[in-house]
């Protein structure tokens, strides 16, 4: 009697990109990305940037190029072990690849944003060269004098993918507030489609059907829900202590 062959699990690190939202009501907006109805993961649905881990995340050639993680964040990177660093690189990597939003600081120490029109071109095509595999981040990085925002980028929890899906991640979900002047976009390929919501609008939406949503996504928005300010959830996250790791089970068929 054959098996069923077990699907490997691939490392992954997904950023929760938040902002105040612009009303009278408060409260904070997510970045999220709708994925290509022909993905082989998550098809249709919207998600937070993210992706594989590469080996090249783990490289200690990045080090002088980020800020990061500090003694507040000491917890966060216990509590991801001895591979905190290539978590850390990968957020900020796949974000850039994903939503187009660059967590770095530039030479006089001042968070990166889209300064004029000239910028904003300038680094979407440093996007496109480094989605198509002619830039590296390191590159990037050397090129603009960047430092990597490792300190604005926060641990949160992890989420391991079920056994039986067609694909399989052990990932690490980070919280980070979005650069100043810098939109976000998606990529046009693995994302069709991107805009900001308020945590209790995307669940509402999906509770009647028009915005998709795998469960882990709708578990992260409902704990995101009650924060009042980008500053609150910052503080939030520095001083969080727990970082549960959730290993959802697939509900036996018959």
């Amino acid at each position: 009697m054959s098996s069923s062959p077990v699907q490997p699990i691939r490392p992954a690190a997904t950023v929760i990109i938040a902002r105040d939202a612009d009303s009278s009501a408060g409260g904070i907006e997510i970045f999220m990305l709708r994925r290509t109805s022909q993905a082989a993961f998550a098809g249709g649905m919207y998600v937070f940037p993210g992706g594989k881990v590469e080996s090249d995340d783990h490289l200690h050639v990045l080090d002088p190029w980020r800020r990061g993680p500090t003694e507040q964040q000491q917890r966060q990177v216990a509590a991801l072990g001895n591979e905190w660093r290539g978590y850390w690189i990968a957020s900020i990597r796949e974000t850039f690849e994903e939503a187009g939003l660059l967590l770095a600081y530039t030479e006089d120490g001042q968070m990166l944003d889209w300064r004029d029109r000239a910028t904003e071109a300038r680094f979407r095509a440093y996007r496109d060269a480094l989605n198509r595999g002619e830039l590296d981040l390191l590159d990037l990085c050397r090129e603009e004098g960047l430092r990597l925002a490792c300190d604005h980028v926060h641990f949160f929890n992890r989420w391991v993918t079920p056994l039986g899906r067609p694909r399989r991640f052990d990932t690490r979900f980070f919280i980070a507030e979005a650069p100043r002047g810098q939109k976000g976009v998606h990529d046009t390929t693995e994302t069709v489609h991107s805009t900001w919501v308020s945590p209790k609008k995307a669940l509402a939406e999906h509770a009647a059907g028009a915005f998709g949503l795998m469960g882990v996504t709708q578990r992260q928005l409902a704990s995101l829900e009650g924060f009042r300010s980008v500053t609150e959830l910052h503080q939030w996250a520095l001083a969080q202590e727990r970082f549960p790791t959730f290993r959802p089970v697939l509900p036996k068929e018959g």
